[in-house]
């Protein structure tokens, strides 16, 4: 077991689901998706309090196996606290080649509340 299989945990992805609401409209609700593994490192460097400070809220790494692609404004669970991450960054920039031994892909995320339907 590496290092990085130490550093997963479980998550979920989060699916936005819309039904009616009885009167003519709809009710929208996020509900759990399919599950994955992945390692979520916040990061607390000078550059990214920086960042902060000036409104960039893609505070955490998240590191997935090349077979799990986030892809943009992608919503997931990480199920040990229940913390809601969006993730800010393309799947396909960031990952290891064909040839690697490492399996990795990474994004960015921020931790995210989804909107209060009524």
């Amino acid at each position: 077991m590496s290092l990085l299989d130490n550093a997963m945990t479980d998550c979920v992805m989060m699916d936005k689901t819309t039904e009616p609401d009885g009167y003519g409209g709809e009710i929208k609700r996020w509900v759990d998706g399919a599950p994955f593994s992945a390692a979520i490192v916040f990061d607390s460097s000078m550059q990214a309090r920086t960042a902060q400070a000036q409104g960039v809220s893609s505070l955490y790494t998240v590191t997935t196996r090349k077979n799990k692609q986030l892809e943009y404004h992608d919503v997931f669970r990480r199920l040990s606290d229940g913390k809601i991450f969006r993730v800010t960054s393309d799947g396909d920039d960031k990952y290891t080649p064909d040839t690697a031994a490492l399996n990795m892909r990474q994004v960015t995320a921020s931790e995210w509340e989804p909107p209060a339907y009524g």
